[in-house]
């Protein structure tokens, strides 16, 4: 293998721990729920991303194949990352924030976890 694919797979190794790490330390230190979701879902999404980039790398160089794996497993984590904070937030604001709280909602929508469901007939 050269060295120039040993420096990039490297590199990518060393880029996804860091942000692997500041993902972690991040869910860890953060104080309440919408803070610590936005540790993993950002930094530790990045981080499992460079881990798979490297194996790319390494797979393309020794095999000559781009490998399908880790292209799947990554579009599998890009896809799922943000719905899942997502839920995990709309939860949170169900359970811990009263509807009297909330701002007031000037958009035609308003807040859909809180809103009263439409009535028969009406247009919304």
């Amino acid at each position: 293998m050269s060295f120039t694919a040993e420096l990039l797979i490297s590199a990518a190794l060393v880029v996804s721990g860091i942000f692997g790490f500041v993902g972690s330390y991040g869910l860890v230190k953060l104080k309440n729920t919408l803070q610590r979701l936005h540790a993993p879902t950002k930094a530790t999404t990045l981080g499992v991303g460079g881990v798979l980039i490297a194996s790319m790398i390494f797979f393309y160089i020794e095999t000559g194949h781009i490998s399908v794996h880790e292209l799947l497993i990554s579009l599998f984590l890009f896809l799922t990352a943000p719905i899942t904070a997502n839920f995990i937030a709309k939860a949170y604001l169900a359970r811990n924030v009263r509807p009297k709280d909330l701002p007031s909602s000037d958009g035609e929508y308003g807040w859909s976890v809180y809103d009263d469901p439409p009535e028969a007939g009406s247009d919304r």
